[in-house]
């Protein structure tokens, strides 16, 4: 395997391998393959194209100086406030098109979006700083940015079937917990310990995740009248 190779198969393998796994949990209803693909896709070159352009005038610097120094708390901060909405653009695709009806569908639509998008960014690095990272990053950051886009996903899918008319709350979430995650992993290369946080925010975006899959899931079992009766009105 030459090099390119290996980092598109790092940066994207293990994303879809968990894409994979989040499909079949959906037992009762599944979602059409071409929404669930097409949204990891949005996910990695929409929402990236995004995010990129907007980091880069609020960050980067070059035609425009950013805004406020780039310091770590400020970069993670933007981060944040940046890429969650851009990924949430991915999801309010199978949304509009009435793909949701549920925690169940926002969980694996939000998942397909961050998935997407934590890929693409793998490989970007991968491109730049060389292929040891996007191994790195592999077993990191597809997790993390799947949960962040799944708070954001769940509340779509609770929004489509009337438990909440506002996602507000829950895009906020999603920002705070990316920032967080993103501030201390830049702190952690001047201060190692803070790594002892990086675990125990790996364990909390493991344990969301799982929490949100028992939700749906539980959701779905209580409604498998309805499935029965949409599958057999060809809805």
């Amino acid at each position: 395997m030459d090099a390119f190779s290996g980092l598109v198969f790092f940066a994207y393998g293990p994303a879809l391998a968990i894409l994979w796994y989040f499909y079949h949990a959906d037992r009762y209803e599944p979602e059409p393959r071409r929404y669930v693909l097409g949204t990891f896709i949005l996910g990695g070159t929409l929402s990236v194209g995004i995010a990129f352009i907007l980091e880069s005038f609020l960050t980067l610097g070059g035609a425009i100086q950013p805004l406020l120094p780039a310091s770590a708390f400020y970069v993670a901060l933007v981060a944040g406030i940046v890429e969650e909405p851009a990924k949430a653009l991915a999801i309010r695709w199978p949304f509009k098109a009435g793909q949701m009806d549920g925690i169940m569908d926002g969980l694996v639509y939000g998942v397909a979006a961050g998935l997407g998008f934590a890929a693409t960014e793998n490989f970007l690095y991968g491109l730049g700083w060389g292929l040891g990272v996007t191994v790195m990053r592999a077993f990191l950051t597809p997790i993390a940015h799947a949960t962040w886009s799944a708070v954001i996903g769940v509340a779509y899918g609770m929004k489509a079937e009337g438990k909440m008319t506002s996602t507000a709350s829950y895009f906020l979430l999603a920002m705070f917990l990316h920032f967080i995650w993103d501030y201390y992993a830049f702190m952690s290369a001047g201060v190692p310990a803070y790594n002892i946080l990086l675990i125990f925010f790996i364990i909390l975006n493991l344990a969301l995740l799982r929490y949100f899959l028992l939700l749906g899931q539980a959701e779905d079992r209580s409604r498998l009248w309805y499935y029965w009766f949409k599958r057999r009105d060809g809805l």
